[in-house]
């Protein structure tokens, strides 16, 4: 499952001794995994010509009949206003979705769907939410559980996770 780069560190870190190794070797498993679906779902999005990224806002867009702006699908998607703009011309060049003006204000645009876009998004949700439900399928609820709060506690450990704390802590201190 690991990398040879990572059985490379974990090796180096035994042969010296260091009494981390095994964290180490979870920390490359995890990441491992992460590789290994992050491949596995580009490899099922492509024949569509879709990334990730992009079937993001297909999923979005997916039953708004009067779609979204570009500012509202780059806030809900978490990325940023340019890293949208890029997506939404590859889709529109595909043909998924078009942008038209909105009815309230001329100056707004709204991104929409188009009738190829919504059937590759119904189509792939479903078929794509299957496969991503699939990869636990052997976990119990209790394993679910007792994974979901596993990772919970490592990803505070991360700079992302000490961060979180913090401003949780902050709002938390001046309500």
């Amino acid at each position: 499952m690991l990398e040879q780069k990572h059985l490379a560190l974990i090796d180096e870190a035994m042969r010296r001794g260091d009494p981390s190794t095994g964290n180490l070797r979870l920390c490359f498993e995890v990441l491992s995994l992460a590789a290994a679906i992050d491949r596995d779902c580009a490899a099922r999005l492509s024949p569509h010509n879709l990334s990730e990224g992009k079937f993001v806002l297909l999923f979005l867009l997916h039953r708004l009949p009067d779609g979204l702006s570009p500012y509202e699908l780059a806030d809900r998607a978490g990325v940023t206003r340019a890293t949208v703009t890029g997506l939404l011309d590859g889709l529109e060049r595909d043909g998924f979705l078009a942008r038209r003006q909105s009815k309230e204000d001329r100056r707004k645009v709204q991104v929409e769907l188009s009738p190829k876009g919504k059937d590759v998004a119904r189509a792939l949700f479903e078929t794509h939410t299957r496969w991503i439900a699939s990869l636990f399928s052997g976990l119990d609820e209790n394993d679910q559980e007792t994974l979901s709060a596993l990772l919970h506690r490592a990803w505070r450990n991360t700079d992302a996770g000490r961060k979180a704390a913090l401003e949780t802590a902050d709002g938390e201190a001046t309500q």
